[in-house]
């Protein structure tokens, strides 16, 4: 069996930015520990795997640890992927997830999630997360991954956690974030039990950052910045219960997988 492979930079403004994702457009689905053998082997953050069914487009999305129930960047690379094949009508991409229905739109080079808005809750902080973050945070909240808030962007910068001991919370992953000094804020993402030690730049995250500090800020369109080695812009916008996540997208290759 023969399967297309596309690797995208995600979020990016140039190639080597951002964050890279690669994608597998399919005529029908793989068995699961096929599609998780593959992503384990492309050894990036995320595999998005898309399939056109009956209803329309489906998307589902691999670490090289185990299925996810929500990506950004792979999701975003899916839409570049799909819309640079011509297999899209319009400027409107609609996919069907483990986390309902998602809508991506272009505007020339610009693409944009609509996702849903997580609203988090303020929860005790235990000794273990402060050693394992080797600081402090002010705040701690929880969603779907938890949420440490600092006061600074120097703060967030420093931070040299222990991944062994961070793959042992109990959600997805641990989001660290400060008001930014060129961004109106910024954060890293670590998520060491799904096999992602840092996340380069993480869309799904900004499902509970946007609401976080557009309540903070006071203002619902926010310009962020994760601050991962490789580095990433995005742009957020509260509506309601969802949240707007725009970014670029850069091609890094194109290729085929032989099973």
């Amino acid at each position: 069996m023969r399967l297309q492979l596309y690797q995208v930079d995600a979020f990016a403004e140039k190639l080597f930015t951002g964050n890279p994702a690669a994608v597998c457009p399919l005529e029908e689905w793989l068995p699961e520990a096929v599609m998780q053998s593959i992503a384990l082997e492309n050894n990036l953050s995320e595999t998005a795997f898309v399939v056109r069914e009956a209803s329309g487009w489906r998307i589902r999305w691999f670490t090289p640890g185990s299925e996810v129930d929500l990506c950004g960047h792979a999701t975003l690379a899916t839409a570049w992927v799909l819309f640079d094949l011509g297999l899209v009508d319009g400027s409107e991409l609609f996919l069907q997830s483990r986390s309902g229905k998602l809508k991506v739109s272009r505007d020339d080079g610009l693409l944009t999630l609509d996702f849903p808005a997580l609203q988090v809750s303020p929860c005790l902080l235990p000794d273990s997360l402060v050693a394992a973050l080797g600081r402090r945070p002010a705040e701690l909240y929880r969603a779907m991954d938890y949420m440490a808030v600092f006061d600074t962007e120097e703060e967030i910068l420093s931070l040299e956690p222990d991944f062994n001991a961070l793959g042992r919370i109990d959600l997805r992953g641990l989001i660290v974030t400060a008001p930014g000094k060129e961004a109106d804020f910024v954060s890293r993402f670590f998520a060491p039990r799904v096999g992602v030690n840092e996340d380069p730049v993480t869309g799904s995250a900004h499902c509970m950052l946007t609401p976080f500090w557009a309540a903070r800020l006071g203002r619902n369109r926010l310009q962020a910045r994760q601050l991962s080695r490789r580095g990433g812009s995005l742009v957020c916008e509260l509506r309601g219960d969802r949240v707007l996540i725009s970014g670029r997208c850069v091609p890094y290759l194109k290729g085929t997988i032989d099973i």
